[in-house]
């Protein structure tokens, strides 16, 4: 049994501290098959005794389940509102994508009726890069959540995406201030350390950074990504004989591609998708003994040498989130 609770980072100016390991709640919403009640409100209860204080969730994920499902288990948790950050999204829905100033004005009411929340701490308008334009995104919708921002409904504002691109574009044509948060996914992890180079630019603009999906949609699995996935073959073809190597050496490649995420202290939380106690305790014990013990460096390198071929290769965006 886990004993050890995982570390907290300052997110940029907002003044938040986040959990190093953050609970990404798209499986709450049957995304990757059904979960019960229960077992839901036992992982998020489990992750806040635990430490982990961040909670990722969307409109999008499970039409709206997700946001239910998390805000019920919250809610019932025990733990006081100002012991967790909620971090939700708007724009992006089951039904498209709307990133005019009325929908993502009635979108964080709906969010916060389901999450059963007075106030988000991160409202992020879900990936822009399938806006009309970003300059949409920059006339439109940043100024409406700002207005949000200026309610009281949501204490910072972010935006999402796969392309690192859109957020230079953006936040080189805002006024300073206008964007809290960035929330990128994919691009740091063993296989691809691309948002690396965007770390000091975010830092001077005084800008949060939030990490997601450390085994790139699956790739870096033991049972590999699902049909779905985007990549390339040579890249999956990479993450497998990866995946390979580690469990010869009895080792799990999900867990080294995890540690060596959270091992960035300039990234300050890591979102990992949670749907069980036991992918709970897991992901806690991974971070712990990184803290104490450090990353199995003989391990990693192995491992980097094996995907050197296919290293910062991406996908065109489109295809998940």
């Amino acid at each position: 049994m886990v004993g050890e609770v995982v570390e907290v980072r300052e997110l940029g100016k907002t003044g938040l501290r986040v959990s190093s390991v953050g609970f990404g709640a798209s499986p709450l919403g049957n995304v990757f098959g059904h979960i019960t009640h229960d077992e839901a409100l036992s992982s998020v209860r489990r992750a806040l005794q635990l430490g982990i204080n961040l909670f990722d969730t969307s409109p999008y994920y499970g039409g709206t389940l997700s946001e239910s499902v998390l805000g019920r288990c919250l809610e019932a948790s025990g733990f006081p509102r100002d012991s967790y950050i909620v971090s939700t999204k708007c724009g992006r829905y089951v039904e498209g994508f709307d990133f005019s100033a009325d929908r993502v004005t009635r979108s964080i009411d709906e969010s916060l009726q389901r999450l059963r929340l007075d106030y988000v701490d991160i409202l992020n308008c879900h990936d822009i890069e399938f806006a009309p334009s970003l300059d949409k995104i920059i006339n439109e919708t940043i100024p409406a959540l700002q207005k949000i921002k200026e309610s009281g409904k949501a204490r910072f504002i972010g935006i999402t995406g796969l392309p690192l691109e859109i957020f230079t574009y953006v936040l080189d044509r805002v006024p300073p201030g206008s964007v809290d948060v960035i929330l990128s996914y994919c691009h740091y992890g063993i296989n691809d350390t691309t948002l690396q180079d965007l770390i000091p630019y975010l830092r001077n603009k005084g800008v949060g950074i939030i990490s997601a999906s450390p085994l790139s949609m699956g790739l870096l699995t033991e049972t590999g990504p699902p049909d779905w996935h985007p990549a390339s073959a040579e890249l999956k073809s990479a993450c497998r004989a990866a995946a390979v190597h580690c469990k010869e050496k009895g080792k799990n490649i999900s867990k080294l591609s995890l540690q060596y995420s959270l091992a960035n202290k300039e990234i300050p939380s890591v979102l990992v998708g949670m749907n069980s106690l036991q992918q709970v305790e897991e992901n806690v014990a991974a971070a712990v003994e990184l803290a104490n013990h450090g990353v199995d460096s003989e391990l990693l390198l192995e491992v980097e040498a094996i995907l050197e071929p296919v290293k910062n290769q991406t996908w065109p965006s489109g295809i998940q989130s």
